[in-house]
């Protein structure tokens, strides 16, 4: 069973930064799709970045060019850096993880952890 665990957020002001990190366990995560989700209240998910099994990742566009993930294959560990934050990416945020096919490419977003809240304040 894969575990997800996110650590990193909390509360800053606007224009600050934060990196988020979410340790796996249980599994390489070289094979699998990484990603972040945020939540806000009362809303769905909405995907902030992923990063497929051959290193190449995709953003959403309210990360574009704020945020970037990576991962250190070597501690099994993602990660979310956040830069300029605003307090519209105030929300809860998760990671998550998807079987990874080399034909395929990513199944669905099986594996997440339990969020990490972050806060930013004007």
């Amino acid at each position: 069973q894969m575990h997800l665990v996110e650590s990193g957020g909390g509360s800053v002001q606007a224009g600050g930064s934060l990196r988020l990190s979410c340790v796996v366990s249980g599994y390489n995560i070289d094979n699998y799709c990484m990603a972040w989700f945020r939540q806000f209240p009362g809303k769905e998910r909405e995907m902030v970045a992923w990063i497929n099994g051959f290193g190449g990742s995709t953003y959403g566009g309210s990360a574009k060019d704020r945020f970037t993930i990576s991962k250190d294959s070597a501690v099994n560990t993602l990660y979310l850096e956040m830069r300029r934050l605003k307090p519209e990416d105030t929300a809860m945020y998760y990671c998550a993880a998807a079987i990874f096919n080399i034909w395929e490419g990513c199944a669905a977003w099986t594996y997440w952890g339990q969020g990490i809240q972050v806060t930013v304040s004007s």
